[in-house]
């Protein structure tokens, strides 16, 4: 379809949508209506077959008092019989006879408000007996009805209740139940007929067969009859109303007239006569109970009135079923938040909460996958698009829907059209944002369902041109054959409870997060006066304590030169151990510093050659090597590496010195540096040698401050470098671990988050 086509259409969509169905000027001709105003009940409109139900032939009824003209009428609205009619809708006051020129007749009267006017419309009683139109004939099969509503196992079996005890109740041809969905689409969800009508069961009707102003119509008129589809409307006189300029209010009359193309729709449909019941919900439009018949048809007010009460019945009933349903599926999630709470509160950080109990994350929203994203991370549960497209989503839901509590669409490739290449996997997208401050998304996925969807007939109604090249209209249906269209790119929908569930588990984890965020407040505030204390600390040691070891180091050095010759050999080793004592002390003291400054100092990351990079260390650390040790080197490719160098550079160091110090007393000492993929995994650097190796019952104290498996005296070093390593690789959001056999050799392993994942 074109363009042009495609405007068009939606312009004679939404001039269907924009029909004043009413406010018509116009009423079915098996009855009349009075228009009154004012405490005298003045007549200021009335339908053009008013006066000749008056007495006597061209009797004036305009402008005259209901009294003077219909005097049987003048007692229903006094406010004694008033006081008992609804506020809304139009109510019955009572079978009147009146005179007409074909004699006396009997009518059955009704009123309701229409602005400031009081409106009578007055329907000719029925004189067809139809099936069960008796009080006496309903009183059992409203019975047995309610005792089936309360029976009925499902709401599949409710519908199919109500169809056949209404289309008995009117003897119809045939009588359907009509869900709406929330796109305004209706679907034939029950049905009983007498065969003479075609099934329309389980077939869909496109919302523009009932557009959205007739929909709201029915909402507020709960029951429409159209007894002749071929009659002849009656107009209302005068057109407008006097005192407002206006046209006259139908919208809660018994006999309006039905817009033109509602009618030529019921001709298309071979059905001469229709009556609906509205079924709400909660005040809310859910259906309709749409009966038809192949020829004209009266329906008995008792009859339609035992109807409307089959219909509240039923709505009551069905109302309190998915209410049911729906606490029963509240229960079954709460218990999984619940359970997703406690598992919140029990860890250090809360995600780790949602990150580990994946089936239930799942289980919250009964979706196939979710996936948690923050700036810096994104972690993938169960059944997702690939972390790439998932950072996409992303990236869309932060631009487009920033601030929004919760999203929601059963569609997602219609509102971000790249999502249309995963749709397999999320059709489906429910997101809540779990930070007021940055960007931060719990994401729920469902996958798409391809259906094939049973129409009555081509939804796609064109627009058909004027003959007269007037502007083109959109016809009414003429074909009701099915016509089946397969959807694609679709998930099952979210339900209201599933929505609302997200809704709670996102309110629970900002009080978490704000619990957490007071507590790390009231931690900050300790740690800055802490910090104070330690800069303190660490300007003592530089100044206070560096200085007392280079006193003694520069005074035992004096003492040696110029004291020497008079010292005893036992004398010179005490101040050979003073000077080498004070040195280590000095050393110590600047590592100690340089791991302090390692939390504070800023990462400045950038992506470089980890071949390069240990190969240049290698070489510094060789110059330290005496020139008769054997080592043999076996360096595998590295690939490249997102860090900062300078602290790289020092993890490498310190891996490599200590592996050349340990393995000195092999005849050939073996170190090895090498790399590990794993696929989903960040890349894994480990160097290996062969030397005197550790017991693993000690492996916990490996990387601490000052922890030692070897004596000094054994091996130099201060117990700070494996430290140094840890901070580092943990502030780049890496993990380090060590595996080793005494006399066996030892490996160090490192990882370090790919670039993607450093975000």
């Amino acid at each position: 379809m074109s363009e042009t086509a495609r405007a068009r259409q939606s312009a004679d969509l939404s001039a269907c949508d924009r029909e004043p169905i009413h406010i018509l000027g116009s009423i079915q001709p098996h009855g009349f209506l009075l228009a009154l105003e004012g405490p005298e009940h003045r007549i200021v409109q009335a339908s053009a077959n008013a006066a000749a139900m008056a007495r006597g032939r061209s009797v004036p009824v305009l402008g005259r008092p209901l009294g003077e003209v219909f005097p049987a009428l003048a007692d229903l609205l006094a406010p004694a019989a008033r006081a008992e009619a609804p506020r809304d809708g139009a109510a019955y006051l009572r079978t009147v006879s009146l005179p007409t020129d074909e004699g006396v007749r009997a009518f059955d009267v009704a009123a309701h408000g229409s602005g400031d006017l009081t409106l009578l419309e007055l329907e000719e009683a029925s004189g067809e007996d139809s099936a069960g139109a008796s009080l006496d004939a309903l009183y059992p099969r409203l019975s047995a009805f309610v005792e089936g509503l309360h029976a009925a196992p499902s709401v599949a079996e409710l519908c199919a209740l109500v169809a056949r005890d209404i289309r008995h109740v009117t003897g119809f041809d045939r009588a359907l139940v009509y869900r709406f969905d929330r796109d305004g689409h209706g679907t034939v969800v029950a049905e009983d007929g007498n065969g003479v009508l075609p099934s329309y069961l389980d077939l869909r009707f496109p919302a523009s067969d009932i557009p959205a102003q007739a929909r709201e119509l029915y909402r507020r008129n709960r029951l429409r009859i159209i007894p002749d589809a071929g009659y002849a409307p009656v107009p209302i006189e005068p057109a407008l109303t006097p005192s407002s300029g206006r046209p006259l209010d139908l919208s809660q009359s018994i006999l309006r007239s039905v817009s033109p193309v509602h009618v030529e729709y019921m001709r298309n449909m071979e059905t001469m006569a229709s009556m609906s019941v509205s079924i709400l919900v909660d005040g809310a439009l859910w259906g309709l109970i749409s009966c038809h018949n192949g020829a004209p048809r009266r329906v008995p007010l008792q009859a339609r009135n035992a109807c409307d009460f089959l219909t509240r019945i039923f709505a009551l009933q069905l109302a309190a079923k998915e209410r049911g349903a729906r606490s029963d599926l509240r229960l079954r999630l709460g218990a999984v938040q619940s359970r997703l709470l406690a598992f919140m509160a029990q860890e250090e950080r809360f995600l780790d909460g949602l990150l580990k109990h994946p089936d239930d994350v799942l289980a919250v929203t009964r979706s196939a996958g979710a996936a948690v994203v923050t700036k810096e991370q994104c972690w993938l549960l169960g059944a997702t698009p690939s972390r790439s497209e998932v950072r996409r989503v992303y990236g869309w839901l932060a631009a487009q829907h920033d601030g929004e509590e919760v999203f929601a669409t059963d569609a997602l490739g219609e509102v971000f059209p790249p999502a249309a290449a995963f749709a397999d996997r999320a059709s489906g997208l429910l997101a809540i944002g779990i930070s007021k401050k940055y960007a931060s998304y719990v994401l729920w996925f469902r996958p798409e369902v391809v259906q094939t969807v049973r129409w009555g007939g081509n939804p796609n109604k064109p627009a058909t041109p004027d003959p007269s090249g007037g502007p083109s209209r959109l016809h009414p249906r003429k074909s009701f054959e099915i016509w089946r269209e397969t959807l694609k790119g679709r998930s099952t929908p979210w339900s209201p409870v599933e929505v609302d569930a997200a809704k709670e588990l996102r309110g629970a984890v900002l009080g978490i997060v704000l619990r957490r965020a007071e507590e790390l407040a009231a931690l900050t505030e300790e740690l800055q006066r802490s910090n104070k204390e330690l800069e303190a600390f660490s300007y003592s040691v530089s100044h206070d304590l560096r200085a007392p070891f280079r006193h003694i180091v520069g005074y035992s050095e004096l003492l040696r030169a110029r004291e020497g010759d008079r010292l005893s050999d036992k004398g010179r080793h005490y101040v050979d151990t003073i000077i080498e004592a004070a040195f280590s002390a000095g050393t110590l003291v600047d590592n100690l510093l340089s791991f302090s400054q390692m939390g504070r100092n800023s990462l400045n990351r950038i992506t470089g050659d980890m071949n390069a990079l240990v190969e240049e260390v290698r070489r510094k650390a060789l110059r330290e090597v005496p020139p008769d040790r054997a080592i043999r080197w076996e360096i595998g490719a590295l690939g490249r590496a997102y860090a900062d160098p300078v602290m790289l550079r020092l993890v490498i160091e310190n891996l490599l010195s200590n592996a050349i110090k340990y393995t000195r007393a092999r005849d050939e000492a073996v170190i090895e540096v090498g790399r590990r993929d794993e696929p989903g995994q960040p890349p894994t650097f480990f160097v290996r040698d062969n030397g005197v190796g550790f017991d693993m019952a000690y492996v916990g104290k490996l990387f601490g401050v000052f922890q030692r498996l070897h004596r000094v005296e054994e091996f130099e070093g201060t117990g700070i470098g494996l430290a140094n390593v840890r901070r580092i690789v943990e502030r780049h959001g890496g993990q380090t671990w060590a595996e080793g056999e005494t006399g066996q050799g030892a490996t160090f392993y490192f990882t370090l988050p790919s670039r993607e994942e450093a975000k």
